[in-house]
């Protein structure tokens, strides 16, 4: 790790979408919004970084993640990989697996993720990595 930098700063950065409707009673009544973040941050621990983001303007597939490679990750070619439909604790699992075995570009994304994974459009792709 780098001086200085924090626990999972080299790691795949999960975003997760809590905005407009992502995350919402409303929209998916019954999930615990909350504590899929709070399980996530703790499933992925020290091998990367979760955030929470506003609106990441593709609700027609909430709830959202975005996993962005490390920086290893990058080199090796991988990507942000969009998922929708993240609703359940399988899925949240999923995530936090991938990243532990080092996310795009450094592990293969697991078959049922991979089912979830969808291209964004392009005013969405920018809010992401801002």
């Amino acid at each position: 790790m780098t001086r200085g930098a924090k626990p999972g700063s080299e790691g795949p950065l999960v975003t997760v979408c809590r905005g407009c409707c992502c995350g919402s009673d409303r929209k998916h009544p019954g999930i615990d919004h909350d504590g899929q973040v709070r399980d996530l941050r703790s499933a992925v621990g020290r091998a990367g970084r979760v955030r929470v983001s506003d609106c990441l303007d593709v609700c027609d597939r909430s709830t959202v993640v975005v996993v962005q490679p490390s920086a290893a990750g990058r080199r090796s070619g991988g990507r942000p990989t969009w998922l929708g439909w993240v609703l359940d604790d399988d899925s949240i699992r999923d995530i936090a697996g991938w990243v532990e075995a080092g996310g795009p570009g450094l592990a293969p994304i697991p078959d049922v993720l991979d089912l979830a994974t969808f291209r964004p459009p392009r005013r969405a792709d920018r809010a992401a990595v801002r």
